[in-house]
């Protein structure tokens, strides 16, 4: 039986590719600096692009004298807005797609918990302008971003018109849950370390200010908080607070490395079915590649490539294991139309 879902799984495939490079450009602009390269929302500075003409920019600069045009930064925020704005159109046009296929089965629910999840996201993008790349704000921004790309993935992975399961697994399915959880709480560490500019908070490797334990302060580290108005670009934290975020998210990368490569021994050690080795050895490579990352931010002082490779692992890393646990599902109770066969 044909896959009735052909268009919408790839759209999906479409706005996957699109939302990962969304992300890692956004990781891109915010490493480099580039965050308030617009310190206007949805405008650059008044404009639906950047200005350039030379009174346009002088009037600019005199509506926003703290921030004054900057056209390298300003092209960067906007590249990355456009394209966040080219990704909520095409899905919209996923819901709508999936709105006409609902007689078939289409994954309604899904697609508009996708085109909602883009709205919030837009509404975070501003929220991170307007209060200043406060870091609560930006962080749920990275971790809508990471949402949005891993609902796109499974959206294709749902509508592919093959759905091979693994019955039995239980106890796979539950560690798999828990490395989720495990993974998310490295990638808040990770975002938070970032948007409080605390990457290089340690200089050395594997000791973290010349101390296997540094001097610690985590009620300041971790205040989500802190009032409005306040310019966080360049950090608001002293130095202690900083070394506790990098130390936290360096203490927690050897939990998530270990763990999930002991997921994925234990899988591979499993008589599971062929797709279920597959996602297991991709997410083998891929943690072993982030610590590689991770390791190479420290020793060659946080190259700006280097940084936005190790988000964009991130993201690889949490699809791989969404398409683990996905793989890892039950037998589907009941046949439908996303139970066919191409």
């Amino acid at each position: 039986m044909a896959n009735p879902f052909r268009l919408l799984n790839a759209l999906a495939a479409v706005a996957t590719v699109m939302a990962l490079v969304v992300v890692v450009l956004g990781a891109y602009v915010r490493l480099s600096h580039a965050g308030l390269g617009c310190p206007d929302w949805p405008g650059c500075y008044g404009h639906i692009g950047v200005p350039l003409d030379p009174d346009d920019v002088e009037a600019a600069n005199s509506a926003f004298p703290e921030r004054p045009v900057e056209t390298a930064k300003a092209w960067k925020e906007m590249i990355h807005r456009y394209l966040a704005t080219l990704l909520g159109l095409l899905i919209l046009i996923m819901a709508v797609v999936a709105w006409r296929l609902r007689a078939a089965g289409a994954p309604l629910k899904h697609a508009f918990v996708l085109l909602a999840l883009v709205i919030f996201q837009g509404m975070l993008g501003m929220w991170t302008v307007t209060l200043l790349v406060k870091p609560a704000v930006v962080t749920a921004h990275l971790f809508g971003g990471l949402a949005t790309t891993s609902l796109l993935w499974l959206m294709w992975l749902r509508t592919r018109g093959v759905r091979p399961a693994a019955s039995g697994f239980a106890g796979l399915r539950i560690a798999a849950w828990i490395g989720m959880f495990v993974l998310l709480i490295q990638i808040f560490l990770g975002g938070w370390t970032s948007t409080n500019y605390a990457a290089m908070a340690c200089p050395d490797f594997p000791l973290c200010q010349g101390k296997w334990i540094p001097e610690t302060d985590f009620d300041d580290a971790f205040t989500m908080w802190r009032g409005l108005g306040v310019d966080y670009e360049g950090g608001v934290l002293d130095a202690v607070s900083r070394v506790t975020i990098h130390f936290s998210h360096r203490v927690w990368a050897i939990v998530t490395v270990f763990y999930l490569l002991w997921l994925s021994i234990r899988a591979l050690s499993t008589r599971v079915p062929i797709h279920v080795r597959r996602w297991s050895i991709a997410l083998v490579v891929l943690i072993l590649a982030q610590f590689t990352l991770g390791v190479s931010n420290i020793l060659f002082v946080l190259p700006l490539s280097v940084a936005t490779a190790h988000n964009g692992g991130a993201a690889l890393c949490l699809l791989t294991l969404v398409g683990l646990l996905y793989s890892l599902r039950k037998s589907p109770s009941r046949s439908s139309a996303l139970d066919v066969e191409n």
